[in-house]
């Protein structure tokens, strides 16, 4: 009994090494790779092998088998609730007209100023103490409000020379700068620009290498304003859109950036969110190279999260994005925030289908399309004159809209013809343009100029934040009383004759007895209305309960 005890076992070890030989050779990696390698290989392989077989199938609804044409209708997914912090548009009272100065100066407002000009004539200061040429003269408020005023004019008329805008011949003739300030001292002015207090400078420069070391120190005081002003003066509608801006500089700094595909190709990063439909910038982030605390999900994630920000702008919004941004775990991160999006896609991007079941053709006529859904997330692809692939988490693949394309014919003619159109194609042609109707209004006018300082390019970026968004301020609201706005020529050039006499005239506020420009109509009284102080608000409350 023993004995065919012991042939049993000897003959079920036998059995078993055989097998799992057999196992090994049917799954065993290709040679090259170490024992540790092929052991990790066969086991994910055997893995995958036993629940294809064993586990229960996916059913048909459920599985990325193979693409869906146009014919095959496809399930819209539940729409987001839209729950904005505030009321969309503009956040000021549209019984008041306001001047192109003081919506400027909402971006503008007396403190920016004030921590401009006691900056800049601490850095002067700093740099007299150094041994630098020429004698300096403290700028106040007004002057600063003429130094913008001349560089918000360099943006109109663009001369190849700063100095230009001070000769006078017959081939040069600019009388309004002369009549503002000289040109050494706009110059003197510009050399000395600067944003943050020179002794805060020094003690952070002392902790480059260190994790708390912020390569944009120089340029926060402002930035930091010029955000706030941004996102208390305007709320988004539901749909924004994120893309990267270009700043042009030839600084050697080690945060310029190359981006072969843009028109400025070398420069600073913006990382940029505007209201799809105005190009509205409500926020924006400049890169300065690798995060201080990386979410571990890449540079276009982190990105975008960094940009929304649930307290302030509320959810249920629609992101438009390129694909640079576009993935699977970005979008369905969104979506658990309550945030619907949609974007261009590229196809080696991790969870976008890779199966090739029915789909698009190679020689497909213009508007064929390809679709497949995985739960909320959709993937479409569709012929235009070259393929584009999308993805969304709040569109179906196709709701019965056409567009008009130029198409050539078999003899060679060409001829309009209606094609088939996806709808997050549609849907992203029409709101992805946020980012680009922002980027044009500052390109037409754009006061970029050479400068000494790195930083100084990014503040003359800040200043043409600050006008286009006034300017989009200004034609909702005129707008709003259906009446006809200025164009953005005309809004500028009243906003540099404004400016230079932006100090004068001011009367003391009732509430904090600090100068203002405003004044209540009904009241007749003069009152604040700033970022950090809401006189106008404040005041009327007392009152109205007293």
């Amino acid at each position: 009994m023993k004995r065919l005890v012991h042939i049993c076992t000897v003959g079920l070890v036998l059995y078993a090494f055989v097998y799992m030989s057999w196992l090994w050779k049917l799954f065993s990696p290709p040679s090259g790779t170490s024992p540790r390698q092929k052991f990790r290989a066969t086991h994910r392989k055997w893995r995958a092998t036993l629940a294809e077989r064993y586990i229960a199938p996916v059913s048909h609804s459920e599985r990325e088998d193979r693409w869906r044409d146009a014919s095959e209708e496809d399930e819209r997914p539940p729409p987001f609730l839209f729950h904005p912090r505030k009321t969309p548009g503009v956040q000021l009272g549209f019984q008041t007209e306001y001047s192109p100065l003081e919506i400027f100066q909402l971006f503008f407002h007396k403190e920016v100023i004030r921590t401009l000009c006691r900056n800049t004539n601490k850095y002067a200061a700093q740099r007299t103490a150094a041994g630098m040429k020429g004698q300096w003269t403290d700028i106040d408020a007004n002057e600063m409000f003429k130094y913008l005023s001349i560089t918000v004019y360099l943006g109109l008329v663009r001369p190849s020379c700063i100095q230009d805008l001070w000769r006078r011949d017959c081939l040069h003739s600019f009388p309004f700068p002369a009549f503002v300030m000289t040109g050494k001292r706009y110059i003197a002015i510009s050399a000395n620009l600067h944003m943050s207090d020179p002794a805060e400078d020094v003690r952070h420069y002392q902790r480059r290498g260190q994790p708390e070391y912020d390569r944009l120190f120089t340029l926060k005081p402002l930035q930091d304003q010029i955000l706030t002003s941004c996102q208390a003066y305007y709320h988004p509608r539901q749909n924004i859109s994120i893309h990267e801006r270009m700043v042009a500089t030839k600084a050697r700094i080690g945060i310029k950036q190359y981006m072969k595909n843009k028109p400025t190709r070398r420069g600073f990063k913006l990382f940029v969110l505007t209201e799809s439909v105005s190009g509205y910038t409500y926020n924006f982030s400049i890169y300065a190279g690798k995060a201080r605390n990386p979410s571990g999900n890449g540079l276009s994630f982190d990105a975008v999260v960094n940009l929304i920000h649930v307290p302030t702008l509320g959810t249920g919004y629609t992101v438009y994005t390129d694909n640079f941004y576009t993935s699977s775990k970005l979008f369905l991160h969104l979506q658990s925030m309550g945030f619907g999006a949609c974007g261009t896609i590229s196809e080696s991007r991790i969870g976008f289908p890779k199966t090739t079941v029915n789909a698009l053709p190679k020689k497909v006529d213009r508007g064929g399309m390809r679709w497949i859904r995985a739960g909320t997330m959709l993937f479409v692809k569709w012929r235009d004159t070259q393929d584009v692939k999308m993805c969304s988490t709040v569109h179906k693949a196709y709701d019965g809209e056409f567009v008009r394309r130029r198409v050539k014919s078999e003899n060679g003619t060409w001829s309009f013809r209606e094609v088939p159109i996806p709808e997050p194609v549609r849907q992203y042609n029409k709101f992805m343009g946020g980012v680009d109707s922002s980027d044009t209004l500052m390109k037409y006018f754009s006061m970029m100029q050479k400068t000494r300082c790195w930083y100084v390019k990014l503040f003359l970026h800040f200043i043409d934040i600050a006008v286009v968004n006034s300017f989009i301020i200004h034609k909702e609201m005129v707008l709003a009383r259906h009446q006809k706005p200025l164009t953005q020529k005309r809004f500028r050039e009243v906003l540099c004759m404004e400016l230079t006499k932006a100090s004068q005239g001011r009367r003391k506020c009732v509430h904090c007895k600090m100068k203002t420009m405003f004044r209540c109509r009904s009241c007749n009284v003069s009152l604040c209305m700033v970022v950090d102080r809401l006189c106008f608000t404040e005041w009327h409350d007392k009152n109205l309960k007293s």
